[in-house]
């Protein structure tokens, strides 16, 4: 692939410059507004004759930009997904340099955004002037989605695309998470809740005995941590992670008198194919009728499912993630498959049905944290490993 790699060389100038305009428009998810950096994308879009629109959510709400490339045959449509809001600053004196420099030091791209996923976005749209060139020739056709949704949980861009009646479905995803070790073609997926537990309202220097939401709550938190998941060798279907049960939030009570009569937590569940979300929920329910029993309230503890997604993994020959591996072992790269714990996308996604690979890309430091980095040197590689990916896959190799 050095022919390959070596015309990938000579775009990285342009998808570096772009990036950089990109990294120096805030785009934090929730936080700021998206106008300038999609007006970024879009005026480069049209100054090369790329197809594109935006999406919308059911509110009216901008979630992202759509770029359709149409192929000249009948075929199946792929799609390549990158996001361009990012995860918030955190303190931002911590940061040794502005998180919106969008400058290049010793070969390093960065500011927030150049690993999640600024670079991957201006990858994707230099990839689909590429082939632009060769539309007429190849089958189904590619579709570029850059999302503004993502960080917020919402993934608005990604549901608007799929709900989209004008758009063609995709047969499968490749969305440019940062990394280049490893392929992710799978990842756990989701049941999360939000528990309320009830108790007696009254003054912390009463003489009765008396045993508040917090307390109620404390023990259920117990009961939960105590609980034993099963392990990675109980899963029928070989998949690699075992579940995982967090409580992630616990909001009660207020001042130092007063014994609430709420208290609430949020509840998440990592799901594997052998522990479902009815699963999870019936293991949460359970632990609620226990405390309800050992340390009764006066109205029974209420859950409240808030969202599930389904686990998802890809065979090694399933499509895009064998094209994807295949175009980085040409290229050079000993990238392993991965299922990776955390969600992503792509378990949105395999709620519809639709195969995705969720992670390859340059190496990064710093994503979702201090100093975000991406590191450039092996940007030609990726960008070559992405392209002849996307080519096999509409028929041009």
């Amino acid at each position: 692939m050095s022919n390959e790699v070596q015309a990938a060389a000579l775009r990285s100038a342009t998808v570096v410059e772009l990036a950089q305009k990109l990294i120096r428009e805030p785009s934090r998810g929730g936080i700021d507004d998206y106008e300038p950096v999609l007006s970024i994308l879009e005026g480069w879009l049209s100054h090369r004759s790329l197809p594109h629109r935006r999406l919308h959510d059911n509110n009216g709400q901008i979630v992202g930009l759509l770029v359709e490339i149409h192929g000249g045959r009948p075929g199946p449509w792929w799609a390549l997904d990158a996001c361009v809001d990012t995860a918030s600053y955190g303190d931002q004196a911590a940061w040794s340099f502005s998180p919106s420099a969008g400058d290049v030091l010793d070969g390093w791209l960065r500011g927030r955004g150049a690993a999640d996923s600024k670079l991957a976005a201006s990858m994707f749209c230099h990839i689909a002037a590429d082939l632009r060139e060769e539309a007429e020739t190849f089958a189904g056709g590619l579709a570029v989605l850059l999302d503004v949704d993502e960080h917020t949980g919402g993934f608005g861009g990604a549901l608007a695309y799929l709900d989209d009646p004008e758009a063609t479905r995709p047969e499968g995803v490749m969305i440019g998470y940062p990394g280049m070790d490893e392929v992710v073609v799978g990842g756990r997926g989701l049941w999360r809740a939000t528990i309320s537990v009830h108790a007696p309202a009254g003054h912390s220097g009463s003489s009765r005995t008396l045993v508040g939401a917090i307390s109620r709550a404390a023990r259920l938190v117990t009961l939960l941590d105590a609980i034993e998941l099963p392990g990675p060798a109980d899963d029928y279907s070989g998949f690699p992670l075992a579940p995982k049960l967090t409580v992630t939030a616990l909001h009660g009570g207020e001042g130092f008198s007063v014994l609430p009569d709420l208290c609430s937590l949020n509840v998440d569940v990592r799901l594997t194919p052998a522990f479902d979300a009815e699963a999870a929920e019936t293991l949460v329910r359970n632990a609620a009728a226990e405390l309800d029993a050992e340390l009764p309230g006066p109205l029974p503890t209420h859950i409240e499912p808030i969202a599930t997604w389904p686990p998802f993994r890809l065979r090694h020959d399933e499509q895009p993630a064998a094209a994807l591996m295949a175009a980085a072992r040409r290229a050079g790269i000993d990238a392993t498959p991965k299922t990776a714990g955390p969600s992503n996308i792509g378990n949105l996604l395999a709620m519809y049905g639709i195969p995705a690979t969720a992670g390859f890309g340059v190496p990064y430091e710093g994503l979702h944290g201090l100093d975000e980095r991406a590191d450039l040197s092996e940007l030609p590689r990726v960008y070559a490993v992405y392209q002849q990916a996307v080519r096999g896959l509409l028929g041009l190799t």
